[in-house]
């Protein structure tokens, strides 16, 4: 993944999404180092069993699914709304 591409999901995701997203890579990191997990495809596979019950959890509390959150207004949008209005007031 590049970091030009993370950035920009990143920038669009609202703190619901962030923080379940943060939860799975923090507990699949965890994952990873207490089983000494080795190797490009098991690691991917821990990622994505980790993944699926984080969504699972998700789902049984009654939560909304990621893909069903509103995408959030990106960063630079709010940047630049939040510099114009500021310009605003010093008149």
């Amino acid at each position: 993944m590049s970091p030009i591409w993370s950035v920009q999901i990143l920038d669009h995701m609202g703190s619901a999404e962030f923080a379940a997203n943060l939860f799975r890579a923090t507990q699949a990191e965890e994952k990873l180092r207490l089983e000494r997990i080795i190797g490009k495809d098991k690691a991917n596979r821990a990622h994505r069993e980790v993944g699926a019950k984080v969504r699972r959890t998700i789902r049984e509390l009654g939560g909304t699914m990621p893909e069903d959150l509103p995408v959030a207004p990106s960063l630079k949008q709010l940047e630049i709304k939040a510099g114009k209005s500021l310009k605003g007031l010093r008149k």
